[in-house]
């Protein structure tokens, strides 16, 4: 594909993606996708089959998209605990970017369990995710920053506390909220891979042992 069609391609996704974010999954038409993108619904149609063609490549478009943004971010950096500062912060990238991302990736989980194109693709997008949290924690464990956990279960948490907190913020409809989550779920995860919260109870049981000794 040369690239003015992969240019048209995309401007027509970008337009599924703002159509979808406003009107929702099943209210869009093709011809609301072509008004978005500016073009005629017969140039809409040339590029794809039909609406499911284009939201299929939608969600593919705007995972894929996800997946490179947040990798790229932790490529930036050097130790375990900046990756995953470089992780988190990429997924919270700003209240406007993920409230259209979960409000249009809402919308597919939906209709996943009735579509095993969307199915796959949010799959593939998890697995994608799973893979940078893989990639954070075991470089933690070489350097001895993070507890040995067990590395597949700790990337599903990672990805889970990021997606539920996000989600949770946007079921908030806060926009000053969003700060507090990001913090919040980078704090959680970075006490969770290093054993903080391990470590303290530990300290406090030691401490307890301490004073009924002093007490007896």
């Amino acid at each position: 594909m040369n690239n003015k069609a992969e240019k048209r391609r995309e401007q027509i996704l970008r337009a599924a993606f703002q159509a979808v974010s406003e009107k929702g999954f099943h209210s869009v038409t093709l011809q609301d996708i072509a008004d978005y993108a500016d073009v005629s619904k017969g140039v809409t149609s040339y590029y794809f089959q039909n609406k499911e063609d284009v939201f299929r490549h939608l969600l593919e478009w705007v995972t894929e998209k996800i997946y490179k943004n947040e990798h790229a971010a932790i490529s930036k950096e050097h130790n375990a605990l900046d990756k995953l500062r470089a992780y988190v912060y990429a997924a919270f990238a700003n209240p406007s970017d993920n409230r259209k991302f979960y409000r249009v990736y809402l919308e597919f989980l939906a209709q996943a369990n009735h579509n095993e194109q969307f199915r796959q693709t949010n799959d593939q997008f998890y697995e994608n995710c799973w893979s940078i949290g893989r990639e954070i924690i075991q470089l933690g464990q070489k350097e001895g920053t993070f507890a040995n956990v067990d590395i597949d279960k700790a990337s599903y948490t990672i990805r889970a506390l990021i997606d539920g907190s996000l989600i949770q913020w946007l079921m908030q409809n806060n926009d000053q909220l969003h700060t507090f989550y990001r913090d919040n779920c980078l704090e959680t995860l970075s006490n969770y891979l290093t054993n903080k919260n391990n470590q303290n109870s530990n300290q406090l049981s030691f401490t307890s042992e301490e004073e009924k000794g002093t007490t007896i």
